[in-house]
């Protein structure tokens, strides 16, 4: 039922223009310090936090809609893979890391300052 959720929910970004970024920005909570930190990865690199080493295979977002980023994630803790997949900035919940310690959610996407903000009209 999960999956099939996630599916439709990467499908309907699918059908509006999506757009590559060259990088994103995660979340991470690590529940035994309670201390919050936002990590940036450039797309096809990897960095530690903690004893997990985030990857950031992909990330996307539709053509003038930044907050609905979605990116594929690796999430190593020593060396096993403790997440692979999809996570949408929109709904954290619904592909979560499932880890005793460590808490990690996509943010959004990087986005063209002009789509990120877009400008007020008039004069």
């Amino acid at each position: 039922m999960r999956a099939a959720l996630l599916l439709a929910l990467l499908a309907g970004p699918a059908l509006a223009e999506t757009k590559q970024a060259s990088g994103g920005t995660l979340r991470v909570l690590d529940r035994l310090s309670d201390k919050v930190e936002d990590i940036h990865l450039d797309t096809g690199t990897a960095g530690p936090v903690g004893r997990l080493t985030l990857a950031l295979d992909d990330c996307r977002y539709p053509e003038g809609e930044p907050a609905g980023s979605i990116a594929h994630l690796t999430i190593i803790d020593g060396e096993n893979a403790v997440f692979k997949g999809w996570m949408l900035a929109a709904s954290p919940a619904l592909n979560a890391l499932d880890h005793p310690r460590f808490d990690v959610w996509l943010l959004q996407c990087d986005a063209p300052a002009a789509e990120a903000q877009p400008e007020a009209e008039g004069g």
